[in-house]
């Protein structure tokens, strides 16, 4: 929602780049001393806070309360989905040995639960939105002429103030911050009435782990990772992951549906994004043992194509309403897609450097999400839709080279062994 109700100046997607930006930083530094220095159960509940701090900065949205407030949301970002793995994992191994079960599935199933929970919440969070903002009265009819600064070929004039999607009126806008901040402390207190504290001597041998590196080793050992030339080649992939999330949620939203139906579709179109994305998570992460990583990412890249071509053809007009909806749905097939085979292709070439190679691809999606969040406001939808494009071509002709060079260095490679490889990494690594 950020593009579209704090468009001003492009206050809303300057806020976005700076919470990516932060949570490049976060993922480099804190994690491993925060989880050190108060546990996974504080390190959780104070993390958690940040998030409210960014829900309030939107009462009185400025560039003085939602950059700083971005800031800190970035920096708990990283802690937080730190300290959820970590505990995550000690719970299922803990469970695993007292149900004499083996503790990799146990820890698979957990993280299956927590994504399907973590992915319903695109639907919960974009419903409340749009029950919310369809409330307003101020639906303005909207012309065909301001229609025609809707789509590909965007005015770059503030297109959001003079069209059908008036902002919302400040009340409805208090309402809707109400129940999200609302929603934040009950869950920060769920968590501190709740949560148990991890036992000392699990805790001590997760500490351990995290202690066993140095801070400089496990940062420099992120940047050393680049000297693996697959590495190197995975760099445009992960960055078009970034690019692609934050097309449709920066640009999409904003020039195609808020412009030609309203901000209170926003939510709708979202929901859908987010149902079609985690059922085909879910749907991926089973039959990928079956088809193979190649004719995914096949399938992901012709239908990405497809819709950044049609995006450019299209002039959005609210008598095709479907039409807005078919955009997202397909565009959560493709994202499915990029999260779920390019985290377990990061988890099958990098072994025995998992967390070298995860902190690099967390550092190279949200440089991609900096970026595009960055020149969001620059320039029209059909240049940034064009540099999507291009993207997409490099990432397939680099990724092809990997799998060329995988090809060539492991001939005898069985297929089954692969799959056992590649099997637990798809939803553990989904970070």
């Amino acid at each position: 929602l950020q593009s579209s109700l704090n468009s001003e100046e492009g206050l809303g997607v300057a806020s976005l780049s700076v919470l990516y930006a932060a949570l490049i930083l976060s993922s480099m530094f804190l994690p491993p001393i925060l989880i050190k220095k108060l546990g996974c159960k504080w390190t959780i509940a104070i993390s958690m806070c940040c998030y409210i701090t960014f829900s309030l900065g939107n009462f009185y949205a400025s560039w003085y309360t939602l950059i700083p407030t971005s800031v800190i949301l970035g920096l708990g970002g990283a802690p937080l989905w730190s300290a959820k793995c970590t505990y995550l994992t000690i719970a299922g191994t803990s469970y695993a040995e007292k149900a004499g079960k083996n503790a990799k599935d146990i820890i698979n199933q957990y993280f299956g639960v927590f994504f399907l929970v973590f992915q319903s919440s695109g639907i919960w969070g974009n419903l409340i939105s749009s029950l919310i903002l369809s409330q307003s009265s101020t639906k303005v009819e909207i012309s065909e002429e301001d229609l025609e600064c809707c789509g590909a070929y965007n005015c770059l004039t503030d297109t959001t103030n003079t069209t059908g999607s008036a902002k919302p009126s400040n009340s409805l806008i208090y309402t809707l911050l109400g129940v999200y901040t609302a929603s934040g402390v009950l869950a920060v207190l769920l968590v501190i009435i709740f949560l148990d504290q991890i036992k000392s001597d699990q805790a001590e041998t997760e500490k351990e782990k995290l202690e066993a590196p140095s801070f400089w080793s496990t940062f420099l050992a992120t940047f050393r990772h680049l000297k693996d030339k697959r590495q190197c080649l995975l760099i445009p992939l992960t960055m078009y992951s970034g690019f692609e999330q934050g097309f449709l949620s920066g640009d999409y939203t904003k020039v195609y549906v808020t412009c030609a139906l309203g901000i209170q579709y926003v939510g709708y179109v979202m929901i859908c994004f987010a149902a079609v994305n985690s059922l085909c998570s879910l749907l991926f992460g089973k039959i990928s043992q079956f088809t193979g990583r190649k004719l995914l990412f096949a399938l992901a890249t012709v239908t990405n194509t497809a819709c950044i071509i049609a995006l450019l053809l299209w002039k959005p007009h609210p008598k095709q309403l479907a039409v807005f909806f078919v955009f997202p749905a397909l565009w959560g097939l493709s994202d499915a897609v990029w999260q779920t085979q390019t985290n377990g292709l990061y988890g099958i070439l990098f072994e025995k450097h998992k967390e070298a190679a995860f902190a690099n691809y967390r550092l190279w999606e949200s440089l991609g999400f900096v970026i595009a969040f960055g020149y969001s406001t620059k320039l029209q939808a059909y240049i940034k839709l064009y540099i999507l494009l291009s993207v997409l071509v490099l990432s397939m002709v680099t990724y092809g080279a990997v799998e060329y060079l995988e090809a060539k260095s492991s001939p005898g490679t069985s297929a089954a062994t692969k799959k056992e490889n590649g099997g637990p990494h798809s939803q553990e690594t989904h970070m």
